[in-house]
């Protein structure tokens, strides 16, 4: 039996996912929590084998929150589930430390079949997603920039495209802001902008906001 807790702060999408697990066999739902606050008070009294993680959910990030698990929570094994784009975010995660990253837009077949193979300890992304992946490095798109990006950086990137100032930047994942300017350069350099204009638009470019 795959004991499995669902982190998602929209009640919907946790129904939906509860009742695709429920119908399953090999399943277990141990809990569901909406904030990354309940999510490591149910992870000092469970251990499930697999936590759903949804990449914005309050209080602390999804990436974040993934950095949390590995380090204190070896034993549990992470998903992550998201509506943000995958071609930007799957790679980050799992490079962050999540065995898998499952969009919300993939059909429901897939929830079984990713919380399974990630319960055993083997990689999850779709084929759909693999695909995108082997082949837009030759392309022209922005998107292909991102691969170029660390964890840390997409945060960063992620934050000054909704609006966040330097400070805020900082607050919001506990960096100085000293270190926030010394990303912002980063990202110029990487992305190949010059300015906060442009910087912007290859954050569109790559889905961020």
């Amino acid at each position: 039996m795959i004991k499995v807790l669902i982190a998602d702060n929209h009640p919907i999408i946790r129904m939906g996912v509860r009742k695709v697990l429920e119908s399953a066999e090999g399943f277990e739902l141990i809990d569901e929590v909406a904030t990354t606050e309940e999510l490591f008070e149910k992870l000092k009294d469970t251990t499930p084998d697999v936590v759903m993680l949804e990449m914005d959910i309050p209080d602390v990030n999804g990436i974040a929150a993934l950095r949390r698990i590995k380090k204190d929570y070896a034993d549990v094994k992470v998903l992550m589930y998201s509506g943000q784009s995958e071609d930007v975010y799957a790679l980050s995660a799992i490079r962050a430390g999540a065995f898998g990253y499952l969009s919300k837009s993939s059909g429901v077949e897939y929830i079984t079949a990713a919380v399974t193979k990630v319960s055993e300890g083997s990689m999850f992304i779709t084929n759909e997603l693999a695909q995108r992946l082997a082949f837009d490095e030759g392309t022209k798109k922005p998107r292909r920039f991102f691969r170029k990006l660390s964890t840390r950086e997409i945060e960063v990137l992620k934050l000054l495209a909704s609006g966040k100032r330097n400070k805020e930047v900082a607050l919001g994942l506990n960096l100085n802001e000293k270190t926030v300017s010394t990303y912002k350069a980063r990202l110029m350099k990487k992305l190949n902008v010059d300015n906060m204009v442009d910087l912007l638009q290859q954050a569109k470019a790559l889905e961020l906001y």
